[in-house]
């Protein structure tokens, strides 16, 4: 007799790319959106040596030039020399216009001062607000824009600092998996050190974000992909995942949906912004005089 196997779906089918069109696209994408849209020809990155800031870098360095690229290290204390290195070899391989901005002094000011018994998760946010600090003013001191680095995966975990993180206006990676990221990286030919890596808010020796979630970034992604595409818990557990991973994934994506608003305006009228007053971008791209306006 016959035995008949029923195969399990291919775990990466919603995780396909073709790496080099989606390069192409994003390099395009930031043109548009930078130069057409907001006629700035110059943009600044927070360079963590992780490879999503890595591949951001990379990207615009295509998009803008590199040097247009404006890249800035903001070790921390506790930052690690490895973070320092790998930042380095993205410069040292692009030709970046560079600059190293220590935060410590900064972040201790309040922390020591103020706080000396702030947790990991507090001095991390504090970390990542004291950056976006230093970004939007160093892009405001050569009329540039601050690119984003946050991918999908980290974006749907809340995995980042609420209004540090994804403060800046422009994200080329925020519709891209983790695991989508790593793709691209090799594509772009981000340096190999950098790939490999165990991801890391780099805050205490030996942390990383795997760790933090409690299960890898491939298998997130692969359970990630299909909750958001709405394949139900039911059938993502029939095609071969562990319920336990399922309902983790599903938990953390339910209760980080704040983080992925906007702040929340009370109406008192019908021109309330972001609520009712929607103005899309695009209807901007021809700058106008304060005259025209008037």
């Amino acid at each position: 007799m016959q035995v008949i196997r029923a195969e399990l779906p291919d775990p990466d089918q919603w995780l396909h790319m073709n790496a080099a069109l989606a390069a192409d696209w994003l390099v395009a994408f930031l043109q548009d959106e930078a130069i057409r849209k907001r006629r700035v020809t110059r943009v600044v990155i927070g360079l963590s040596g992780g490879v999503d800031s890595a591949v951001t870098t990379f990207l615009a360095a295509r998009a803008f030039g590199p040097e247009n690229v404006h890249v800035f290290r903001m070790p921390y204390r506790l930052s690690s020399q490895a973070s320092l290195d790998h930042a380095d070899l993205v410069v040292d391989e692009l030709g970046l216009p560079s600059r190293t901005i220590p935060i410590t002094g900064m972040a201790d000011g309040y922390l020591c001062e103020s706080e000396p018994d702030a947790d990991g998760t507090r001095i991390g946010n504090i970390c990542a607000r004291c950056r976006a600090v230093i970004l939007f003013d160093q892009s405001a001191k050569i009329g540039g824009l601050p690119l984003g680095t946050g991918n999908k995966t980290e974006r749907f975990f809340g995995y980042y600092t609420w209004h540090a993180d994804d403060s800046p206006p422009i994200n080329p990676l925020g519709d891209l998996y983790k695991t989508q990221v790593w793709k691209l990286a090799r594509e772009l030919g981000v340096p190999e050190p950098i790939i490999a890596k165990p991801p890391t808010a780099d805050l205490v020796k030996g942390q990383t974000d795997e760790a933090d979630f409690g299960i890898s970034y491939a298998r997130a992604d692969q359970i990630l992909s299909r909750h958001v595409a709405g394949l139900s818990r039911a059938r993502i557990i029939r095609d071969g995942f562990d319920p336990a991973d399922v309902d983790l994934v599903i938990a953390r994506v339910a209760r980080t949906h704040w983080k992925r608003r906007l702040p929340t305006t009370a109406m008192l009228s019908d021109t309330a912004i972001n609520e009712y007053y929607l103005r899309p971008v695009d209807y901007l791209a021809i700058p106008q005089s304060p005259e025209s306006t008037r």
